[in-house]
């Protein structure tokens, strides 16, 4: 493990406010989200449960995952990780991983029996990395336009 992943700290984060100060972040993952559509996702999402898992070195977000709780008859309560971003600066060293191992706590706290993702089929970096953390492949995610 790198020794330098002591240095990060990581924390929940419920309020607006606070995710859209991490809007540069998401940006890396998704570039075409503007300030006012992500306003109004938010409001949807946190209404609903959503917070996010931000990974930190100093006062920089360097790292974060969404998180939802819920619960599926075929998967018992869950935590979903959901728009999972780490800095470009900041890839390959550990934030992932710390990142992860914080979420897995988090989903045995709140009384989770899974945790579940969606990684983009043409995303086999992030495939191998999940796999590496103990996650296992089980389908598809479809969508639909409407």
């Amino acid at each position: 493990m790198n020794t330098n992943v002591m240095q990060y700290a990581c924390k929940i984060i419920e309020t607006k406010e606070e995710m859209m100060r991490l809007l540069p972040l998401l940006r890396q993952l998704n570039a075409s989200l503007t300030r006012e559509y992500t306003s109004e996702c938010l409001d949807d999402m946190i209404a609903h449960g959503y917070r996010m898992a931000v990974v930190y070195d100093g006062d920089r977000s360097v790292g974060l995952s969404g998180v939802w709780v819920t619960t599926k008859f075929y998967s018992g309560k869950y935590l979903e990780m959901d728009n999972v971003v780490v800095d470009e600066e900041y890839r390959s060293r550990g934030i992932g991983t710390v990142l992860s191992e914080f979420v897995t706590q988090l989903a045995r706290t709140e009384g989770c029996v899974t945790i579940m993702l969606d990684a983009w089929l043409t995303n086999e970096r992030a495939h191998a990395f999940y796999e590496r953390q103990g996650f296992v492949k089980r389908g598809f995610h479809f969508l639909k336009s409407l």
